[in-house]
């Protein structure tokens, strides 16, 4: 993580490390959060308790990631696949993340697709699939499991 302004976000820089890595110079920032603007809507396309379906901003949606990260350490996110569309105009990224269940110790792994729309060198959209059933587990299974 490049920037100590974002130090209390590390438990989620393997996330933020690779969707940087994933954009390239497509964008401009150094870190995830300087990648977004105020008017970035970051849409997901499932239920998990305490995470809204639609974030707009950058405010909002470091806010939420407060609460993820007071929730989930990752330790890795990888196999990476990317997918460049509409002359790099829309980048759908494929991926894995593995970390543990602050509350419970409980192992967490999960696969996830993004499609993320760029303009003026900003991420303006971004709509997130993932497996719902893995979360599901991870964050109801009984501690230490």
């Amino acid at each position: 993580m490049p920037d100590s302004k974002y130090a209390a976000y590390q438990p989620a820089a393997p996330y933020f490390d690779l969707v940087r890595r994933a954009l390239g110079d497509r964008v401009d920032g150094a870190h995830f959060f300087d990648l977004v603007t105020d008017e970035t809507v970051y849409e997901v396309l499932y239920d998990v308790p305490g995470w809204p379906r639609v974030i707009t901003g950058r405010d909002a949606l470091m806010a939420a990631f407060r609460g993820y990260v007071g929730a989930i350490a990752l330790e890795s996110a990888d196999r990476l696949v990317v997918h460049v569309a509409d002359g790099g105009a829309v980048i759908v990224i494929e991926y894995e993340v593995r970390g543990t269940i602050l509350a419970s110790g409980v192992r967490y792994a999960n696969r996830f697709c993004s499609i993320i729309t760029i303009g003026n060198r900003k991420i303006v959209h971004w709509r997130d699939y993932m497996d719902s059933l893995a979360a599901w587990a991870a964050l109801t299974a009984p501690r230490g499991v």
